[in-house]
């Protein structure tokens, strides 16, 4: 008999919309806004979870180019105004957060 799987936080978002203060530039393109889905382990390689969780920016630049969408590259994310950065941390934060600690 199969017990339910309890590994997934089905009840959190699957991806998340960040909107920016300050838009990024893109290529050509001015992006006001980009999504971010929950990272699975292979893209937090090579990234201490301590350090993400803490707003380490150099963390937070790494997992967002792997998570974003359209694809923000760690330089953009170094490029960001401070206020959209925070707003970064809080909502990839979010995703390592259980219901019973938030």
């Amino acid at each position: 008999m199969n017990k339910p799987d309890t590994t997934q936080a089905t009840d959190r978002p699957a991806s998340v919309t960040i909107t920016l203060k300050v838009p990024l530039k893109i290529g050509n393109k001015a992006v006001p806004e980009f999504n971010l889905r929950r990272p699975r382990a292979g893209d937090l390689r090579g990234v201490k979870l301590y350090d993400l969780l803490q707003s380490d920016v150099e963390s937070l630049a790494k997992v967002t180019g792997r998570i974003s969408e359209p694809m923000v590259s760690e330089q953009a994310v170094y490029d960001m105004d401070p206020l959209d950065i925070a707003e970064l941390a809080n909502q990839m934060s979010a995703f390592f957060v259980t219901p019973e600690t938030s």
